[in-house]
């Protein structure tokens, strides 16, 4: 295929570079100078997108997708497909969306899970919202991309999909490291803990995959000073965007809510800027009970 990626950050360029290798005409373009191996750099995000049977963007946020997908739809040609795999609101995935069809072009929001080292990898998981015949065109990309493509529904599924699992996420991480630090204070064994929950009923993602105790369990970012693999920042930015999906639907989150507001006071009132999610470990091992 021919592909136009725009959004060349830590994300997209391995991303756009697993295309390139796979053999696919990839032309790229980015705000920042950037050179990836195999992928043609455009001038701009409409350059890039003239012509191609499929358009992908990595961005940051749900106003500068509008704001790119403006400049992009009406450059793509009629049947191509916008294919975002940014993290945005559900309400801009829709809108870019309800653009792209009016266009005549076919739309997918796909968000994806894996961070930067299964973006290197191909080892993402897609979770896409479109049509049938959006996600078809769409899933080639995605099985070179990534190691799974879950077709979750229309418009907004994905980001919808997204957001739910991060808000368990954060909230299960909180609730990990609040688990350590009072084993901590209660004289039990970080590595005995480890060795009890791992294989019972308070097992998770968070402590079996990706302990927050440095040393125990599985190699994760706590064991290279917490130096991120998920960011709290992208932590706390997902958990913001859960919060406003809930209060868009009329759903009641009360620990969404409080793990939005734990990490926005880690990340912009205390020091987690910068660090990984997982450092609210080292947080709650300073406090005491207040």
């Amino acid at each position: 295929m021919k592909i136009g990626f725009i959004g060349l950050g830590n994300m997209g360029a391995p991303m756009a570079a697993n295309l390139a290798k796979a053999g696919h005409e990839v032309t790229g373009f980015d705000m920042a100078d950037v050179a990836i191996e195999g992928v043609t750099m455009a001038s701009s995000g409409p350059e890039a997108a003239k012509g191609a049977d499929v358009v992908i963007t990595m961005l940051p946020n749900g106003q500068i997708l509008r704001a790119v997908a403006d400049e992009l739809i009406p450059a793509m040609d009629k049947g191509a497909a916008l294919v975002d795999c940014s993290t945005v609101d559900v309400e801009s995935a829709r809108a870019v969306a309800e653009k792209a069809k009016a266009a005549g072009l076919l739309a997918v929001d796909a968000p994806v899970s894996g961070g930067v080292g299964g973006a290197t990898a191909g080892t993402l998981t897609f979770m896409a919202g479109g049509s049938d015949e959006a996600f078809a065109k769409a899933a080639p990309l995605f099985d070179i991309m990534g190691q799974k493509a879950v077709h979750c529904g229309t418009a907004g599924a994905g980001q919808a999909a997204k957001i739910c699992n991060n808000m368990i996420l954060g909230v299960t991480m909180i609730a990990t490291c609040e688990a350590f630090a009072l084993a901590d204070k209660l004289g039990l064994d970080r590595q005995k803990m480890f060795d009890v929950v791992s294989t019972s009923s308070g097992y998770s993602w968070t402590m079996n995959a990706y302990c927050p105790a440095p040393g125990v369990g599985p190699q994760s970012p706590s064991d290279n000073d917490y130096k991120p693999g998920f960011a709290a920042d992208l932590m706390l930015k997902d958990l913001r965007l859960s919060q406003q999906a809930a209060e868009a639907a009329d759903a009641d989150t009360p620990m969404g809510q409080m793990a939005r507001d734990l990490y926005a006071l880690f990340v912009e009132g205390e020091d987690g800027a910068g660090m990984d999610f997982s450092a609210m470990l080292p947080r709650f091992e300073k406090r005491g009970r207040s």
